[in-house]
C-alpha cells in the first residue's frame, strides 16, 4: 500500500472524536452525521485489507514499525495476518452500525457518545493490528475508558454499578498480565517484539506461570467460566451500541489473546493445560445455555447465550487442531455478526416499547411483520440452522473437539439442543401466542434500521453458503499456529502434568 493503512484505521476514529469533542453541543444533527462519515470512510479504508491479503503466506503484512522507546526498546510496530485481518473488518463494519441504531435513541450527551464510540474504535483496531507487546497493552487498557463511560453514563438504571463491575473484572486481569509482559519482557533480551518471543524458548515452569498470568486477563475478556458474570451485567444496562461493541467485538478480544500470546509464545504450557481448558469451555457452553432456559429479560438472554456460544470458541481453540481452530475463529466473526444483530433488533424494539421483560411482548409478529421477519434470521443463525453462518462455526468446533476429546465434543453438542430450546422459545414468546396490549399502536422498523441490520444478514447467509471466503483468509495462519503449538521437542515438559489432567478428565 502506498500509506500506512493500519495507522490510518487506528487514528482515524480517534481523531475523529477529538474533532467530535471540540464541536458545540448545539450541533446534534452536524456530529451525528460526522461520526457516520468518519466510521463509513474508516471502513471503506479497511477493505483493502482484505481484498490485497496474500492468502499465501502466514506472515504479518501491511506492516509498520518505527522505534518509539529506544531506551526500553519499544516499538511502534503494526501487522495484521490471517486471523488478525478479519476483526478489524468486524470491528469497523460494527461502529457504523452501532452510529446508526443509535441516531434516535441517544438524545443526552450526544456528542461524548459518539466521541467515546470511535474512541472504542480505535483502541479495538489497535488491540488486533500490534505487535509489540507493549504497544498491544496501551491499546488494551485504552478501550477500558470509554466502554466503562458508554454503560456509566448512557446504560440502564443499574448502569453505575454495571459499569464499576466491569471495569474491576478486567482491570484486576489486565494488571496480571502486566506481570506477565514484564517477565517475559526480561526473558526475551529486553525486547517486547511478538515475533521474537515467538523464536524464545522459554522454560516449561516459566510457561505455566506466564499462561496463568494471561489467563487472567483473556479469561475474564472472553468471558470464560467462572469469570463471566460481569457481562450480563453490563449487557442488560448498557445502551444498544454498548452492548452491540461489548457482543461483537470486546470479547473476542479476550479469545484473540490467547490465539496471538498463549498459543505460539507459550506452547508447551498451551498443550499441558489444554484438557482443563476445555473442560471450562464445556461447562460455560451447557451452563451458559440451561441458564438462558430462566432468563426474563431480553437482553439479559442474549448476554448468557454470549458465555455459552464463547465456550464454543476456546473449545474450538484449545482442541489444537487446524478443523477446531478455524471454527474458533469463524465463530468469533460469527457471534459477532449474530449476537450483535440480536442486541440491534432488541435496541429498537425497546426504543418503541421501553421494555425488555418478554412477558410485556406477544403477537409481534402482527404487529412488526418486517422485524419479525429480520430477528428470525438472527435467531436460526444463533440456533446453527444449515445455511446460516452459525452452522459453519460449530460443526468446524464439534469436528475438532471430537478429535481432540470424543467426550468434550459429545457434550458440547448438548449446548447445541439447549440452544436451539431457549432461542425459539424465546421467539415463540415474542412473536406469537396472544397479542401483549402493551404491543399495540407501534409501528413496524424503519428504512434506517432495515439498512442496519443488512449487512449483517447479508454476512449470515454469505458465510453460510460459502465460508471459504472467510476460511481462506486464515487457512495458512492458522496451519502455521497448529504447527507451532503441537511442535516436537517436549523435553521441557514434565510428562505428568499433561497426563494428570488428562486422566483427571477420563
Amino acid at each position: 500500500m502506498d500509506y500506512p493503512i493500519l495507522s490510518t484505521v487506528i487514528f482515524l476514529p480517534i481523531l475523529g472524536a477529538l474533532l467530535i469533542f471540540i464541536m458545540k453541543r448545539s450541533s446534534e444533527a452536524l456530529i451525528k452525521w460526522t461520526a457516520l462519515a468518519i466510521s463509513i470512510i474508516n471502513f471503506v479504508l479497511s477493505v483493502p485489507l482484505f481484498t490485497n491479503f496474500d492468502k499465501t503466506t502466514a506472515a504479518m503484512q501491511f506492516t509498520e514499525k518505527t522505534q518509539w522507546i529506544s531506551a526500553w526498546n519499544i516499538n511502534y510496530s503494526l501487522g495484521v495476518d490471517g486471523i488478525s485481518v478479519l476483526f478489524v473488518l468486524l470491528s469497523t463494519l460494527l461502529t457504523i452500525l452501532c452510529v446508526t441504531v443509535s441516531w434516535n435513541s441517544i438524545k443526552q450527551k450526544t456528542k461524548e457518545f459518539y466521541a467515546a464510540l470511535l474512541l472504542i474504535e480505535g483502541s479495538m483496531i489497535g488491540v488486533f493490528c500490534s505487535t509489540d507487546l507493549f504497544l498491544f497493552y496501551i491499546f488494551w487498557e485504552a478501550m477500558l475508558i470509554p466502554m466503562y463511560l458508554l454503560i456509566g453514563i448512557w446504560g440502564g438504571p443499574n448502569r453505575v454499578y454495571a459499569a464499576i463491575k466491569f471495569f474491576l473484572y478486567t482491570l484486576v486481569g489486565s494488571v496480571l498480565m502486566l506481570v506477565g509482559i514484564i517477565v517475559l519482557y526480561l526473558n526475551t533480551g529486553k525486547s517486547f517484539d511478538i515475533l521474537q518471543m515467538m523464536a524464545t524458548n522459554y522454560p516449561f515452569n516459566l510457561q505455566m506461570i506466564l499462561f496463568w498470568a494471561f489467563f487472567a486477563a483473556f479469561a475474564v475478556k472472553v468471558p470464560m467460566f467462572p469469570v463471566h458474570t460481569w457481562l450480563p451485567d453490563a449487557h442488560t444496562e448498557a445502551p444498544t451500541a454498548g452492548s452491540v461493541i461489548l457482543a461483537g467485538i470486546l470479547i473476542k478480544m479476550g479469545a484473540y489473546g490467547f490465539l496471538r500470546f498463549s498459543m505460539p509464545i507459550l506452547p508447551e504450557a498451551t498443550r499441558a493445560m489444554a484438557p482443563a481448558m476445555m473442560v471450562l469451555s464445556v461447562i460455560a457452553i451447557i451452563y451458559g445455555a440451561v441458564i438462558c432456559l430462566g432468563q426474563t429479560d431480553l437482553k439479559r438472554l442474549i448476554a448468557y447465550s454470549s458465555v455459552s456460544h464463547m465456550g464454543f470458541v476456546t473449545l474450538g481453540i484449545f482442541a489444537l487442531n487446524l478443523q477446531g481452530l478455524q471454527g474458533g475463529i469463524l465463530q468469533m466473526i460469527n457471534h459477532g455478526i449474530v449476537t450483535g444483530g440480536l442486541f440491534l433488533c432488541i435496541g429498537m424494539v425497546y426504543d418503541r416499547t421501553h421494555t425488555r421483560k418478554i412477558v410485556d411482548y406477544g403477537g409481534a409478529a402482527s404487529v412488526l411483520p418486517v422485524y419479525a421477519a429480520l430477528f428470525i434470521v438472527f435467531t436460526l443463525a444463533s440456533i446453527g440452522l444449515p445455511g446460516t453462518n452459525g452452522f459453519v462455526g460449530e460443526f468446524l468446533i464439534i469436528l475438532g473437539g471430537f478429535s481432540a476429546s470424543k467426550i468434550m465434543g459429545t457434550l458440547s453438542a448438548t449446548g447445541i439442543i439447549i440452544g436451539a430450546a431457549y432461542m425459539l422459545w424465546l421467539y415463540q414468546r415474542v412473536f406469537f401466542m396472544e397479542t401483549n396490549p402493551k404491543m399495540q399502536g407501534h409501528t413496524d422498523i424503519d428504512l434506517r434500521e432495515i439498512l442496519t441490520l443488512l449487512p449483517l444478514i447479508v454476512l449470515v447467509f454469505w458465510i453460510g453458503v460459502y465460508p471459504n471466503t472467510f476460511l481462506s483468509i486464515m487457512d495458512v495462519s492458522v496451519q502455521h499456529l497448529v504447527a507451532r503449538v503441537n511442535s516436537p521437542g517436549l523435553q521441557n515438559i514434565q510428562p505428568n502434568v499433561a497426563q494428570q489432567i488428562i486422566e483427571v478428565i477420563k
